[in-house]
């Protein structure tokens, strides 16, 4: 990791404004999904709200600018085309978040959770809430995190193990899960707080063999 890059890591833990715990609570709650299921002009502090969807055609209800039926590398590029809106608004929206002392926030209040936790530092506390919406926006985000050397390569693998798994957990779990809840015999919450589990515990893996046979990378 380069001085400059470290150093602007590491000062993020000397002070924290009022104003990044505001902004952290924010983003909170704006990346979580929280507010998804409401009605009126509350959504406008949704990710996914302001997100928003691709119209229709006229003449087919069910297509989008993607189209019907395609299929291989042109079609994989329309689909990873229509990925870009979200992930801009996400890091763009870090970009505030941040320049209000939000990520300092999250470095100070998460570390002594997250490290124990996952091994990794505090300050990836609000990609990781995000990945629970959105996992494009979780990626972006996380990469970003690597570029400006704020976690090593270590630390973003376990971190990457983390999202793959389960990825997007709470609007896949609410939404193609809820196809199933009818049939659940357990309160809906355990089966999520099993995926939750199960996710730590898949990162803590990858974080063991790191820890016993790779060397750290800054």
């Amino acid at each position: 990791m380069s001085e400059e890059k470290k150093e602007s890591c590491e000062t993020q833990s000397v002070k924290v404004p009022w104003t990044g715990y505001i902004a952290l609570a924010f983003a909170v709650v704006f990346f979580s999904g929280l507010l998804a299921s409401q009605k009126g002009w509350i959504t406008a502090f949704d990710f996914n709200a302001l997100a928003g969807k691709f119209g229709v055609m006229k003449d087919a209800a069910k297509a989008t600018f993607q189209g019907q039926g395609g299929f291989g590398a042109r079609d994989g590029f329309m689909f990873g085309f229509g990925l870009l809106p979200s992930v801009m608004l996400a890091l763009g929206m870090v970009e505030i978040v941040d320049h209000l002392g939000g990520l300092k926030a999250a470095e100070k209040l998460l570390t002594p959770i997250l490290r124990p936790l996952l091994g990794i530092p505090g300050i990836a506390g609000l990609a990781m809430v995000t990945s629970f919406q959105s996992t494009d926006a979780g990626a972006g985000m996380t990469r970003m995190l690597r570029e400006t050397g704020c976690i090593t390569e270590n630390e973003k693998t376990v971190f990457c193990a983390f999202q793959f798994s389960a990825g997007g957990t709470v609007t896949n779990y609410l939404a193609s899960g809820a196809a199933l809840f009818s049939f659940v015999t357990v309160p809906i919450v355990l089966p999520l707080v099993l995926i939750f589990v199960l996710k730590i515990f898949g990162a803590n893996l990858v974080r063991l063999y790191l820890n016993r046979f790779e060397k750290e990378s800054v």
